[in-house]
């Protein structure tokens, strides 16, 4: 490989990281990354799955603390999350490269209207005023099949394609959190999103799906990427990176449909 392709790969996978780290959506850089690198579009969905999940999974570990008052929720969404990622993931691998390669842009489009809708719908305060944020509790619904149902069918979208997976299952866990502070939501969207990017990374890696070139660099990328953006978090408002990741979605979509279609 390259050293401009090689570039082109790292410096995808370390962006998507700070992003991921700050707001979400990162996905949306790393994927036209890895294809401008070269890669065909299946092929580069599959390795940015993988490529991405050590990163995830070092998210999910600093939210840990938060993490120890939500076991029963994550009891709740741990199976749907589990069997929708594999679903999605099976979906992917016997989908042929022509079909997959028309739904791209319908599948970013997606992603970039679900950052959309996050930045446009007003913010929840993260807890009563002088309350302790610990403390308020999940209200879970009365019908958790329900909510089991919806994760599913999250779990295989995340497995499938995964850009804009966070925020559907912010979505879907504001729904019936109340007044749960937004670190403690993140915490369970971030240990399910990266169940559910594991579960897809064992099935593409097993089938051979991923370029063996490509996975190491953007999963050495992504990582220092991700360190880089947790110290930028706490320096840029998270709504701006989204809005920047929004109108890059936009343009991609264009791009990706004319590519595919104009001609």
């Amino acid at each position: 490989m390259d050293l401009t392709r090689a570039a082109l790969l790292a410096g995808g996978a370390a962006v998507a990281g700070a992003i991921n780290a700050v707001a979400g959506g990162g996905t949306l850089v790393s994927f036209p990354a890895a294809i401008a690198a070269g890669l065909p579009p299946l092929a580069a969905n599959a390795t940015n799955a993988v490529a991405l999940t050590p990163a995830s999974l070092a998210s999910a570990w600093a939210y840990r603390r938060e993490l120890a008052r939500d076991y029963r929720v994550l009891g709740v969404l741990f199976l749907p999350s589990l069997l929708g990622g594999v679903v999605g993931s099976a979906l992917l691998l016997v989908t042929p490269q022509r079909v997959f390669d028309a739904a791209v842009p319908g599948l970013v489009l997606i992603a970039t209207l679900l950052l959309l809708w996050q930045n446009l719908r007003p913010a929840k305060p993260s807890a009563k005023d002088g309350a302790d944020p610990g403390a308020e509790r999940f209200a879970l619904p009365s019908r958790p099949w329900l909510v089991f149902l919806l994760q599913f069918l999250v779990s295989v979208y995340g497995g499938y394609f995964g850009a804009g997976i966070g925020i559907m299952m912010l979505a879907l866990l504001s729904s019936f959190a109340g007044d749960v502070d937004i670190h403690r939501l993140n915490g369970i969207k971030t240990v399910l999103a990266s169940l559910i990017n594991g579960v897809a990374a064992l099935a593409f890696l097993f089938a051979g799906a991923v370029d063996a070139v490509a996975t190491p660099i953007m999963m050495a990328a992504a990582v220092v990427g991700s360190l880089a953006g947790a110290v930028v978090a706490r320096r840029i408002e998270p709504r701006k990176v989204r809005w920047f990741v929004v109108a890059l979605g936009l343009t991609l979509t264009v791009k990706l449909a004319w590519d595919r279609f104009g001609a």
